[in-house]
């Protein structure tokens, strides 16, 4: 290749390469602009962002100061306060101090004052302080005791009104639901003959049918007028086989002592029987089943015994019936109540024959039958004389009560009941300050009048106290006595 035509070539070549590395400069420029253009993007925006941030904390710290400055002036005002009510407390405090300096002073004057009284009152009333202090001292329990008794009034009678309530609703249930014959039973002594010849026999020739007729039944026979023979004798169920031996030799006609020993006999038999019937009849209807039969005879027994003409099982059978209702309304333990009244006057059955009330003996007679300790106490606390520990025990002397008080249940003859009454008074006269006493509704009440001047009326309280514990003690009687003591004071004045 020739010159001429390499030189246009190579500076073709010269021209193309510099066109290429002008377009190479060209667009690594244009790259580089690019990426400068990114940062520079970049870095404001995190220059904006920054400037927010700074903004808000400068913002929140100076809320912050704010707050700063709010409480610093809340506490600043509350140190004042507490200045001022300390200032305050201090005044106070120097006013009590005042006070008290002024109390001592006007303290010393009162003393120095009363002394001086005192001494004024000594000379005018011519008392020593003792005797003047003793003089207060019993007006101010003259005061007292009244307010005493009216306090206790009160109470007795807030008292009184809620348990009787109680009381009359229950009895009144109890007895709505128990309804008994009122006829009063009466073991007879005496034996009617209707043939006047029969007396001739029962004596027999020189008394010897009569005399025989005592020896074997160990009761007293008497021919008494009016062809009527009366037997006599301590033991109840004695009287009863002598007279069904005399009404059975009567009957018979054939009188001798060997007839006379058959049929006596024979009537302790049958008595023994009806004894032995009665009680498990009894126990039976109640539902006790549990008695040993000796003990079962006892409470058969007691069919022949009385106590003021009222039939001792017929009355003790129906307050076990009470007792029953009553510990069921009560919620106390039915089987206690009803064994314990039930058993209450068992003593009565031998009492002619053993030493001892009736109380007493009857205890005893629980205890060898091994009866459990829970009825033994409550029978025998139906009288009194024993604790009331249990409700039971209260039961028995509430049942007790009601049969042997209901109407009809018991009598007496008009000179006991004349006696009685005679006694009541003599007992509630007793007492120094009574003026009269009186007992009315048949001995169900003593009144009793006092002198105001000789009894107070705490006294009074004591003194209806006092009678009806000696009455307890000493009468007997059905039922209860109320004693009510009368203090009344009348004034009179004359006009002119």
């Amino acid at each position: 290749m020739d010159v001429a035509t390499l030189a246009p070539a190579l500076l073709a070549a010269a021209v193309g390469i510099g066109i290429g590395y002008a377009l190479h400069l060209a667009l690594g420029k244009k790259n580089s602009t690019r990426i400068d253009s990114k940062i520079q993007e970049k870095l404001l925006s995190a220059k904006e962002k920054i400037q927010s941030l700074k903004e808000e904390s400068e913002k929140e710290l100076d809320q912050r100061k704010q707050q700063i400055i709010e409480l610093e002036k809340r506490i600043s005002e509350r140190e004042t306060k507490l200045d001022l009510k300390l200032n305050d407390i201090e005044k106070k405090e120097q006013e009590i101090q005042d006070l008290k300096s002024e109390l001592e002073s006007e303290k010393q004057q009162y003393e120095t004052l009363r002394d001086e009284e005192q001494k004024r009152l000594v000379e005018i009333s011519g008392l020593t302080s003792q005797q003047a202090e003793q003089n207060v001292l019993k007006i101010a329990e003259d005061r007292t005791k009244e307010e005493i008794v009216r306090r206790v009034r009160k109470m007795e009678q807030e008292g009184e009104h809620q348990l009787e309530e109680k009381a009359h609703n229950i009895l009144s249930l109890v007895i709505q639901r128990y309804a008994s014959s009122h006829v009063a039973e009466n073991s007879t002594s005496h034996v009617d003959v209707p043939d006047a010849s029969m007396i001739g026999r029962i004596i027999g020739k020189e008394g010897r049918n009569i005399q025989h007729l005592e020896r074997v039944t160990g009761c007293e026979i008497v021919i008494d007028e009016g062809n009527t023979i009366m037997v006599s004798g301590f033991s109840p169920v004695r009287r009863q086989v002598a007279k069904r031996a005399i009404e059975a030799l009567m009957k018979d006609g054939r009188v001798h002592p060997g007839r006379i020993e058959e049929v006596v006999e024979e009537a302790k038999k049958k008595i023994n029987d009806d004894i032995r019937e009665s009680g498990e009849a009894a126990l039976f209807d109640l539902g006790i089943l549990d008695f040993p039969p000796q003990l079962v005879h006892l409470v058969g027994r007691m069919k022949y015994r009385t106590s003021y003409r009222q039939n001792i099982l017929k009355h003790s059978w129906e307050a076990a019936r009470i007792a029953i209702m009553l510990a069921e309304e009560l919620g106390a333990d039915v089987e206690i109540a009803k064994k314990a009244t039930l058993l209450h006057d068992i003593g009565k059955a031998i009492d002619h024959e053993v030493e001892g009330n009736h109380v007493e003996i009857g205890e005893k007679i629980m205890r060898k039958f091994n009866i459990s300790e829970a009825i033994i106490k409550a029978a025998a606390a139906h009288h009194e004389d024993y604790p009331f520990d249990t409700r039971e025990a209260i039961i028995v002397q509430v049942a007790d009560a009601i049969s042997a008080a209901r109407p009809g249940a018991r009598k007496e003859n008009v000179e006991e009941y004349v006696k009685r009454m005679e006694n009541l008074e003599q007992i509630a006269t007793s007492y120094e300050g009574v003026n009269k006493a009186y007992a009315i509704y048949a001995g169900r009440e003593v009144r009793v009048f006092v002198e105001p001047k000789k009894i107070d009326d705490l006294q009074a309280i004591k003194l209806a106290q006092d009678i009806a514990k000696q009455i307890e003690q000493e009468l007997t009687y059905p039922g209860d006595v109320k004693v009510n003591v009368i203090r009344e004071i009348r004034a009179d004045a004359l006009a002119r």
